[in-house]
């Protein structure tokens, strides 16, 4: 025996604490082996029963969710989801592949490698699926910019993304930057991937077969990343730098060879079954493929290719080494996918083979590591309906502050919420591929579908302080705002994906704003046709007892089947200015109070689903019958903020007008949601079109002049431009 295993700790009540896990969950796998586990056992049951992979507080809730529709190949449950886009030139039926997925933990402990990880993570979860990558997007939420960590968190993690992405060789072309004082001790960062497959060539992760080879692919096994997913389940305290060691190193080069040496291994008919080593690494790959199919695995640790020396079974099992994959192997094409990685120079061990049993063996240097029920590690997880109580009412929203319209665009324009980011984007290759269409800065990030005249949209959404103040309704508007910037580019919304970040889910509060966000996404993408088809939930966000707000991020993906119909938010001079939509003026939760005045206060703004419905299928009609030259949703800071960005954009003024029944802020900035703003050349087709399809529309002003003139207040366009432009360096200490 090595000498290292022969210094595995007796496995205790103390010590399973100690990988996360509470006494009856301990008790419950005494119950379940007839004994005490071995140490490397007692890793493998803490990597499959913790949060980050067992889903065992949500899972209640998520099966509530719109997962089906026409377009649906495949929902959640594989590494992505799968939505048809229709067929190509030729002939052959093409499908979009795409997920979300947090890495927040590791990025808030070092986010260079934490963030650029979570990249190569999520891209793996879409070729492992047969997919090339063609578009990523990150969603990042930070703490105030005075804090002292946030400088550093926001420079490694843009740097960790582009690193990554950049090198890798996929555009990025989308997202969204956030800073608010509930990020100050746990940031999130939220990846996105998208790729594009035939329909008919899809990959899943079930093995089928007995005694076809399990085949290890890829990078070698270090010690980085040991403990990762437990880490990731657990809040953080001031123990936070020994985790370290827990974060995963990546290498983006060795990644791009992975891609091609899958997508070349899977044209040649060898694989049966393939699964990415993401989160608790081998033991996850490993059991997932095996309970997916019905099937026993036994691992024999000695074949697996180790970077580092002495390395235990507990700590192959447990690391999250990048950049690997684990793959079922048709026997008698062993050799043809040896030499396909042999070429690319990667690694290709076969680890082990399927059984018929329903058992999971390990074996290292001659001994057992592990003998375990496979289905158990998965099926027998604990699953709990944690109480939960309803988040109470915010406080009631007070009279409007005393500000000049103008003044209140110019500074909106100006905080770090709302500025320009160019300085983030910047660092991103958006048109690597050469397939881009619109780059991030306006509703959507859009892709052609190459070799075709179809495009992809993409973007991401969520607006924090609604879920807080009423986590229904926030639930509801992140999906519908998701909707709307499809729209909003010309592109029929087809399906999305969720990443649910909260709290302790122990604390029925937090537990109440996971519930009520779910919810309402629920309802939402039910009402709109606008499935949920893939996904990722992150507990436990917090630190000395401080969670996150609730941060369930929308990934949206749309379908343009002639890109030649795109929209986007730059007008042309002289454009008619119409608002679609009904606009009562509503200032509850208002970007303007929240982050000029710091007042949290009233209601979220309702969202009407079936208006919602109405108002994009009007923007995608104007935009088919090309009565239109530019559109965009109005969120955060109304229409006043929508007219100033596509004023930027444009590079020319716009002149609103005032309506007289409601007060110049609430109508200027009040948040009502199912609005677009559009720019025609004529206003009168638009009315026309909008009184058909029954959405309220009124021109609201022209775009015209150097200036911004929210009626009789006006700001330069100069001066908006400079205060938009440096408000992102200047946050960075560089302006």
């Amino acid at each position: 025996m090595d000498a290292a295993d022969a210094l595995e700790p007796q496995v205790t009540q103390g010590l399973a604490a100690d990988h996360g896990l509470k006494p009856d969950e301990y008790r419950r796998i005494l119950d379940l082996l007839g004994r005490a586990p071995s140490f490397t056992e007692l890793g493998i049951f803490s990597a499959m029963w913790n949060e980050h992979c067992s889903y065992k507080s949500s899972k209640r809730w998520l099966r509530t969710l719109h997962t089906e529709g026409p377009q649906v190949i495949c929902g959640p449950g594989e590494n992505a989801g799968v939505v048809d886009i229709g067929a190509n030139e030729n002939g052959v039926r093409q499908a979009v592949v795409f997920k979300m997925e947090s890495h927040n933990h590791p990025s808030y402990i070092e986010p260079y490698q934490g963030a650029g990880t979570g990249v190569g993570g999520i891209l793996r979860d879409v070729f492992t699926m047969g997919a090339r990558p063609v578009a990523a997007m990150n969603a990042l939420s930070f703490g105030r910019p005075e804090h002292p960590k946030t400088r550093s968190l926001v420079a490694g993690a843009v740097a960790g993304i582009g690193g990554y992405a950049n090198a890798f060789g996929v555009p990025t072309v989308g997202g969204e930057v956030r800073f608010h004082a509930g990020y100050d001790g746990n940031c999130l960062v939220n990846a996105f991937a998208a790729g594009v497959a035939d329909a008919d060539a899809i990959f899943y992760a079930a093995a089928s077969g007995v005694g076809r080879p399990v085949v290890y692919l890829g990078a070698k096994t270090g010690r980085d990343g040991v403990g990762g997913a437990t880490m990731a389940s657990a809040e953080f305290d001031e123990t936070i730098e020994e985790k370290r060691p827990t974060v995963q190193v990546g290498d983006p080069f060795t990644e791009k060879r992975l891609l091609e040496a899958c997508l070349e291994l899977m044209a040649s008919g060898a694989v049966v079954a393939i699964q990415d080593m993401g989160a608790a690494g081998l033991t996850c790959s490993a059991v997932e493929m095996g309970d997916k199919g019905g099937l026993g695995v036994t691992l024999d640790l000695d074949a697996v290719p180790c970077r580092e020396t002495g390395m235990t079974a507990y700590e192959m099992m447990l690391s999250e080494s990048q950049e690997r994959m684990l793959m079922v192997l048709h026997p008698e094409k062993e050799a043809e996918a040896r030499a396909i990685f042999d070429k690319w120079d990667l690694d290709f061990a076969v680890v082990g083979v399927t059984t018929p049993e329903d058992r999971f063996i390990v074996k290292h240097r001659g001994a057992v590591k592990a003998d375990l029920p496979l289905a158990a590690l998965s099926g027998s997880a604990p699953e709990y309906d944690r109480p939960w109580e309803e988040s109470p009412a915010p406080p009631p929203l007070g009279a409007l502050p005393e500000i000049d319209p103008a003044e209140a665009l110019l500074k909106l324009m100006a905080h770090p919420n709302h500025c320009s980011r160019a300085w983030v984007w910047e660092q991103y290759d958006g048109q690597v591929l050469a397939d881009t269409a619109q780059l991030s800065g306006g509703d959507a990030g859009v892709v052609r579908v190459h070799g075709t005249a179809k495009g992809l949209a993409f973007t991401s959404d969520v607006t924090p302080r609604y879920c807080f103040a009423d986590p229904v309704a926030g639930g509801r508007q992140a999906v519908a705002e998701a909707w709307r910037n499809l729209c909003a580019v010309g592109a029929e919304p087809l399906a999305c994906s969720d990443n649910l970040n909260f709290g302790n889910p122990e604390k029925p509060r937090i537990m109440g704003q996971l519930v009520g966000c779910v919810t309402g996404i629920g309802e939402a993408c039910r009402a709109l046709g606008f499935p949920i088809v893939s996904g990722n939930v992150s507990l436990y966000n917090e630190t000395d007892g401080a969670a996150i707000p609730p941060t369930p991020t929308i990934a949206g993906v749309g379908l343009l089947r002639d890109l030649s119909l795109m929209l986007t938010i730059r007008p042309d001079p002289g454009d008619a200015l119409v608002l679609l939509g009904d606009t009562t003026g509503w200032m509850g939760q208002s970007a303007l109070l929240a982050d000029l005045f710091d007042r949290a206060e009233g209601a979220p703004p309702p969202v009407d689903l079936a208006a919602e419905a109405r108002a994009g299928g009007l923007v995608r009609a104007l935009a088919g019958a090309k009565l239109v030259s530019a559109a965009h949703d109005l969120s955060d800071g109304g229409l006043a903020m929508a007219a100033a960005e596509m004023a930027l954009a444009a590079g020319c003024g716009a002149a609103l007008m005032a309506d007289a029944g409601l007060p110049a802020l609430g109508w200027f900035f009040g948040e009502d949601q199912a609005r677009y703003l559009v720019a025609a050349a004529e206003a009168g087709p638009v009315l026309a079109l909008a009184a058909e399809h029954g959405v309220p529309a009124c021109l609201v002003g022209r775009m015209e002049g150097d200036a911004i003139a929210l009626d009789a207040a006006a700001v330069p366009l100069a001066t908006l431009r400079a205060a938009h432009a440096g408000g992102f360096a200047r946050l960075m200490g560089e302006g």
